[in-house]
């Protein structure tokens, strides 16, 4: 069963949604949902383009969040 409540479903469609965009954009998503949820939880969101600089390809986010690729 996806969820029990329309609630559940949102929320779950909406941490999937997460985790799919930051490995599409080369993070760990792990360090990324810390960073993410660290990040959020101590700032004053007052308007909705202080979350870009969150966003998954933002040139924000620290390289150490990134997928380490051997050359």
């Amino acid at each position: 069963m996806f969820s029990k409540t329309v609630k559940g479903a949102k929320s779950s469609a909406l941490l999937y949604s997460i985790t799919e965009t930051a490995k599409a954009n080369g993070l760990v998503v792990e360090k990324y949902l810390v960073y993410l949820f660290d990040r959020l939880s101590n700032t004053e969101v007052k308007e909705s383009d202080i979350l870009e600089k969150f966003m998954p390809w933002s040139k924000n986010i620290p390289d150490e969040l990134h997928v380490k690729t051997s050359k």
